[in-house]
């Protein structure tokens, strides 16, 4: 099986393009075999979704080089109890445990910190936090609301779920717009999902 090492999908192709478009990620293929870490999470893209046809295959995969596995899956659910979007796919929320990840390898404390934390995710929803409903998940969670382990999952998701080709893909954002004249001229009422605004809370633009 062949995978795509997604934590390159965030440095690929930002948010320079000319055009605007987040484009095709060209993604180098790894063996599974090669990602030999302390735990790698592993999905699925679903077929003909706007995320598949960005990437060269609807598998991939994350290395986490300090949290294992069982820790990775647990913090990407965490992840969608804090910041629940139904069109994001797991691929994204897998980076927010990657970048945690990374935190833990660098700083010991910060690692007893997400490891304390996550154990007592289980503990609380009664063995397993990854397997337990969704409404007990967001009990255990709500229950830790302001804890050191809480605001470091909560505050690393801004940036990891949102900062990325993916996620701009999946919400409709084309990218920076100064350099390219600014958003006057690119569409700045582009905004699919909400309604259009009448004639007079939308007059002409200033230029």
């Amino acid at each position: 099986m062949r995978v795509i090492p997604i934590s390159e999908a965030s440095a690929v192709g930002g948010c320079d393009e000319g055009t605007g478009e987040v484009p095709k990620l060209d993604l180098p293929l790894a063996r599974r075999d090669f990602l030999k870490g302390s735990g790698v999470l592993m999905g699925t893209l679903a077929a003909g979704s706007v995320l598949a046809a960005l990437a060269p295959s609807t598998v991939w995969a994350v290395e986490l080089k300090t949290l294992s596995k069982a820790e990775g899956e647990a913090l990407m659910k965490m992840g969608r109890v804090l910041y629940p979007h139904k069109k994001l796919p797991d691929a994204v929320y897998a980076l927010l445990a990657k970048d945690l990840d990374g935190k833990a390898s660098a700083d010991a404390a910060t690692a007893k910190l997400l490891r304390d934390g996550l154990a007592g995710l289980d503990s609380a929803a009664g063995g397993s936090f990854v397997k337990a409903s969704e409404k007990k998940r967001r009990e255990v969670v709500k229950a830790i609301e302001g804890q050191p382990f809480f605001a470091s999952v909560r505050g690393q998701c801004i940036t990891s779920l949102y900062d990325n080709d993916m996620a701009f893909k999946v919400f409709g954002y084309p990218g920076s717009a100064w350099e390219k004249g600014g958003y006057i001229t690119r569409g700045f009422q582009d905004l699919k999902w909400l309604p259009a605004p009448s004639r007079e809370a939308s007059p002409p633009p200033y230029l």
